[in-house]
C-alpha cells in the first residue's frame, strides 16, 4: 500500500555557511528554509522557539545536548538586540558555552567568519522579514 506524504523535521546534516537571510527564512547549501534555524555541529535544524521574544533553556535544549562540541553560541535575536534571560545565560555558562546575542544579520555574518576559521561555533538564528 502506498504511503502518503511524509513530513520530516527540517534538518541539513552538515555544517554550511548561511548564504542569505530575510523574507522569513535562510538560504544555505543550495537550499532554503522558511523560519528560524539552529546551526549546530550535527547540522542545520529547523527551529521554532516557543517563547519569543524571550528564549528559555527549553528553546535551546538541542544546543545544550551538543555542548561538548560548542564553545561559542551566536544568538540572532531578530532585528533588535535582546538580552538573554539569566537562566539561559547560567545554563550555557554551566556547559562552558559563551553566548553572544546580536541582531540576526550580525549573527549570520559572524557565524560565517567563525565557521570559515573552523571554530567550535553554533548559532540560534531567529528569522527576520
Amino acid at each position: 500500500m502506498a504511503k502518503g506524504i511524509e513530513i520530516r523535521d527540517a534538518h541539513f546534516p552538515g555544517r554550511a555557511p548561511i548564504d542569505a537571510y530575510g523574507n522569513g527564512g535562510f538560504r544555505f547549501a543550495d537550499m532554503s528554509h522558511r523560519g528560524s534555524i539552529l546551526c549546530l555541529p550535527s547540522g542545520i535544524h529547523g527551529w521554532e522557539p516557543k517563547t519569543l521574544p524571550l528564549l528559555t533553556t527549553a528553546d535551546l535544549s538541542l544546543v545544550l545536548e551538543q555542548a561538548d562540541d560548542i564553545e561559542i553560541l551566536l544568538v540572532g535575536t531578530g532585528t533588535e538586540l535582546r538580552r538573554l534571560p539569566q537562566e539561559v545565560r547560567d545554563a550555557l555558562r554551566a556547559k562552558r558555552i559563551s553566548a553572544d546575542p546580536m541582531s540576526t544579520g550580525a549573527a549570520v555574518r559572524t557565524y560565517n567568519v567563525l565557521l570559515a576559521e573552523d571554530r567550535a561555533v553554533a548559532a540560534a538564528l531567529i528569522a527576520v522579514d
